[in-house]
């Protein structure tokens, strides 16, 4: 197994352009901000984005918690990348997490500076500074639950070859406002959920009425209870599945909140008159 690092200032887009990095570098796996990520996916730790304080967040970034380290070492030796590319600010940062999580000593470090124009880092660092939005570079639904509640969606992107100027393809990323953003946190309240709950089911036709009986909110995500009247000679298996899925999506898509689940409660049939 081979040890690559990726350095940068914070905020200059390392995580944005982590993935192509890796690849056109023969990385397998992506040790990025607590997180061992690979395939697109994570494999494990905690994301250093989640935590409640800068300072926490560097820690997590570094694999102090020799607990959490061990998790993470023992994921890469399982996984048994070919390659490993490890995200830093600076070369000691890179090297510390290298030597935390017990991977081979690093033999090449790539700046930001190799991949990125001078105008690319001021923008990221812009969206940063000023939005206090990060990026890290996995499916928003690789994250989703950790990140339920806070301001999350999914970023698409279409990524040029910049050595071979031809080669092209699309990664999925996914933009966060971390935990102790300087922007504070942000709430929802349960009436705007129940009245987005309400306009969404009542785009399908086949729902007369409808009524939102309960929502409970988890660490995970909200739970949501659906009371409706239908229309007479649905088919209300099918029918309820439909609205499940269209609630789902537009209080995910509109709001950011992770919905674990929802029941729909058929109330009545309404015979058109």
């Amino acid at each position: 197994m081979r040890t690559i690092a990726f350095v940068g200032a914070s905020g200059t887009g390392k995580s944005h352009r982590a993935s192509f990095v890796a690849r056109q570098n023969g990385a397998d796996a992506i040790i990025d901000d607590g997180l061992l990520i690979s395939g697109g996916r994570v494999i494990a730790g905690k994301s250093a984005k989640r935590a409640p304080t800068k300072l926490a967040s560097v820690r997590q970034a570094l694999f102090i918690d020799k607990k959490e380290a061990a998790e993470v070492s023992g994921a890469v030796t399982k996984l048994n990348p070919k390659c490993v590319m490890v995200l830093g600010t600076s070369d000691g940062m890179v090297e510390r997490i290298a030597e935390a999580l017990s991977l081979p000593q690093i033999e090449r470090i790539i700046r930001i500076e190799d991949v990125a124009t001078a105008e690319e880092i001021q923008t990221a660092q812009n969206i940063r500074n000023v939005e206090g939005k990060h990026v890290i570079p996995v499916p928003a639904f690789e994250i989703k639950q950790d990140f339920s509640g806070y301001f999350l969606h999914q970023l698409r992107i279409l990524q040029k070859n910049i050595m071979s100027n031809d080669e092209k393809y699309t990664e999925d990323k996914t933009i966060v406002r971390p935990t102790f953003s300087y922007l504070g946190d942000f709430t929802i309240s349960d009436n705007v959920i129940k009245s987005a709950v309400c306009h969404e089911a009542l785009k399908d036709p086949v729902v007369k009425k409808v009524s939102v009986l309960d929502i409970h909110s988890t660490s995970h995500g909200a739970h949501i209870d659906v009371s409706v009247v239908l229309k007479y000679g649905v088919n209300i298996q099918e029918a309820s599945r439909k609205i499940q899925e269209r609630i789902r999506c537009g209080i995910e898509r509109n709001t950011s909140i992770n919905v674990r689940r929802v029941h729909i409660f058929v109330k009545s049939l309404h015979i058109d008159k």
